[in-house]
C-alpha cells in the first residue's frame, strides 16, 4: 500500500500556489477537509485532497490551465 503524503495549510498553499488564507477559504466553503493533526495541532491534509480542491475552485471560477498543443 502507497504512504499517503500529508500537507500542513502552509505546505498546501506552496503546492498549490495559492494564498494560505485562499486555503482557509476551502476549509470553510467545505471544498477541502481537515483530515488529521499534527503533534502540534496544526490542520492536515491528504495531498490528493488538496489537488482536487484547487482544481474544483480553478474550474468554478472558469480557469482551469490546459496543456498546449
Amino acid at each position: 500500500m502507497e504512504e499517503e503524503t500529508w500537507l500542513t495549510v502552509k505546505e498546501a498553499a506552496l503546492f498549490v500556489g495559492v494564498d494560505i488564507q485562499t486555503v482557509y477559504s476551502w476549509i470553510r466553503r467545505g471544498h477541502l477537509k481537515v483530515t488529521g493533526l499534527d503533534h502540534r495541532g496544526r490542520k492536515l491534509f491528504r495531498h490528493l485532497d488538496v489537488a482536487q480542491a484547487e482544481l474544483a475552485t480553478r474550474a468554478k471560477a472558469g480557469r482551469v490551465l490546459t496543456v498546449a498543443a
